[in-house]
């Protein structure tokens, strides 16, 4: 049985409850939706019942959008690894830091998550065509839940986009336009063009469901670290939609009492020297991001210039208490070698950059040496082989 009860304006705005077995986008405000679920009535559901159950994210059905009778989309996404990084971590003075290493889901990425739970609710709402702009990984992962589902899929990503990201949605079928310019150029080309026709729209937070199979990266590592939370979570942020579901995750799992209330994880956002629109309106004490110009990086998930779920994204760093940094590309490619070195594990420039962002604050004193800190690797560096000779 799902606890899924609704969808309602993250903002929020005052805009009545939205029906879930309807298609709906965006709040009348423009603001994100969010899934709802009746946290009292899952009080009562024992996590002792995860016991046996499959190894994916599907093993936490309550907690996300599928009704009774319906099957998910899936590829076995869910339930990676959580590395005790030993020697990473004593190479910059920590004993407790560990990896959730993401880049061993179905398509190399965190966005296998995602899409399963995104197409998994299009498919029982009738979508015949997916349609989404992407930076590479996104636009992969949505191909092949596409190809699963037996849905078409148009996929819309900028021109200079690393070739393994264009070749791997053409092997599941789905038809590619590329873009001149950035992500958010094809999202407008998606929008215009998709929109008559009817196409699904499952851009980042401009649907409801894919920051629900992302959230469950939260409720793995309360059962990967014996039900309590670490002290830091460092996230290399592009649309955020990771960062955002795991902060909502937390107050669904301290609610229905499978981890006790009080001291969340710290949360960092880590975004590209060159395009960190979250960093600056965290600086600068604002609540929403201004659009980064002349947006470039190695680390094609973190070239998003504005992320539309900006003021959640700012909301979970600061009420964590965490903070916000920069990378330049130079050094993702030396966290990337480091991780790689240290730990056999195969890290894109996301991952390098949250390692570099970890030996900095440790090195400044705000990370202290006894503290658990969990890296994010959210991608494998198999489609970013390039940027290792440049």
């Amino acid at each position: 049985m799902s606890f899924f009860t609704h969808l309602e304006c993250s903002v929020p705005c005052g805009a009545p409850e939205r029906d879930p077995r309807e298609r709906q986008f965006l709040c009348s405000c423009g603001a994100p939706l969010l899934a709802r679920y009746d946290l009292d009535k899952a009080r009562g559901w024992s996590r002792d019942s995860l016991t046996g159950r499959e190894p994916t994210m599907w093993r936490y059905r309550e907690m996300l959008p599928i009704y009774d009778g319906e099957s998910p989309v899936t590829l076995g996404e869910g339930f990676t690894p959580l590395c005790h990084a030993r020697r990473l971590g004593a190479s910059i003075g920590l004993d407790r830091l560990y990896i959730k290493d993401e880049s061993l889901n179905p398509t190399n990425s965190f966005k296998a998550r995602g899409q399963s739970a995104a197409i998994t609710r299009a498919k029982y709402l009738g979508a015949t065509t997916i349609a989404l702009p992407t930076a590479g990984n996104a636009g992969n992962a949505a191909a092949a839940y596409s190809a699963a589902a037996g849905i078409a899929c148009e996929v819309f990503i900028p021109k200079d986009a690393k070739r393994p990201f264009v070749d791997e949605c053409r092997l599941y079928g789905a038809n590619v336009t590329l873009v001149d310019g950035l992500i958010t150029d094809a999202g407008r080309m998606a929008a215009e063009k998709g929109g008559p026709l009817g196409w699904y729209d499952v851009s980042t937070l401009k649907e409801p469901y894919r920051i629900e199979g992302k959230k469950t990266m939260a409720y793995e590592l309360a059962e990967q670290m014996d039900w309590r939370w670490p002290d830091w979570i460092i996230y290399p942020t592009g649309g955020g939609t990771g960062m955002v579901g795991m902060w909502k995750a937390f107050e669904e799992i301290e609610r229905i009492g499978w981890v006790r209330a009080g001291k969340r994880p710290r949360m960092v956002s880590v975004q590209a020297e060159n395009c960190a629109p979250i960093v600056r309106a965290f600086e600068q004490g604002a609540e929403k991001a201004q659009p980064w110009e002349g947006a470039s990086t190695i680390a094609d998930g973190l070239r998003v210039p504005r992320a539309i779920g900006d003021f959640l994204i700012l909301r979970a760093v600061r009420e964590s208490r965490g903070t916000a940094l920069t990378v330049p590309d130079r050094a993702m490619v030396d966290g990337m070698l480091a991780i790689g070195k240290h730990e056999g594990v195969s890290a894109a420039p996301e991952g390098g950059a949250a390692f570099d962002a970890i030996r900095r604050l440790v090195e400044d004193g705000s990370i202290k040496t006894d503290e658990s800190v969990v890296l994010f690797n959210t991608g494998g560096a198999l489609k970013y082989l390039d940027v290792l000779s440049g």
